[in-house]
């Protein structure tokens, strides 16, 4: 799996339906962009099943990790069994199906690097480009204010409390993946080992 398939998944009708029967709740106003920064910001440590639904009608699932700022970890269930890693300004993925090196660049170019920055101000200028009511949830768009060009991000929330429920990332050439989140267990300590890119790297050379 290179950076381009991990890359390619768009918000299938299946996605869309299984968000809207989990989240049968009352419609509500829009959440202010204060109110989610606030969040975002208070988020230090999560972990989550996922489902990531893709282009092609496949659906992957796993497990992710979420160490703000700066780190996260996706483990694909079998088949799939690949990995990505975010950590110290890098992203990596790792191809269970290849021999050759993760592929490796920077988290900045991503638009995931938006949520995981060290203080995230969704009200900067220019960065949040739509920010709406969708039926039972609020979504933004982000993206960052200096490098359009690296993409965006729709991040959808539930409100009563504030919670992020999916994003969907949009890359530099345009292709979607789109990320399911099951209920979030927060603030667990989590070991520095999962978000350690060389870590990985030196423990599979030794297999």
């Amino acid at each position: 799996m290179n950076r381009r398939s991990f890359f390619r998944t768009a918000l299938a009708p299946f996605g869309a339906m299984a968000l809207m029967t989990a989240l049968a709740i009352p419609a509500h106003a829009r959440i202010p962009l204060a109110e989610l920064s606030r969040y975002l910001n208070a988020l230090t440590t999560a972990q989550a099943e996922f489902t990531q639904i893709n282009a092609d009608g496949t659906i992957s699932t796993g497990k992710i990790y979420i160490q703000r700022p700066g780190r996260v970890r996706f483990e694909y269930a079998p088949p799939d069994r690949n990995l990505v890693i975010a950590g110290s300004g890098t992203v990596a993925i790792f191809d269970a199906k290849s021999n050759q090196a993760a592929e490796q660049y920077p988290l900045s170019r991503t638009p995931l690097s938006i949520i995981l920055a060290q203080n995230v101000d969704l009200g900067r200028a220019r960065m949040v480009t739509d920010h709406r009511e969708d039926g039972n949830t609020t979504r933004v768009r982000a993206q960052d204010p200096d490098n359009p060009n690296y993409g965006s991000i729709d991040l959808i929330f539930t409100a009563d409390p504030t919670e992020l429920r999916q994003w969907v990332i949009r890359d530099d050439s345009g292709q979607e993946t789109t990320v399911i989140l099951g209920e979030m267990t927060k603030g667990a300590r989590l070991e520095n080992a999962l978000f350690n890119i060389n870590f990985e790297l030196e423990r599979r050379s030794n297999r």
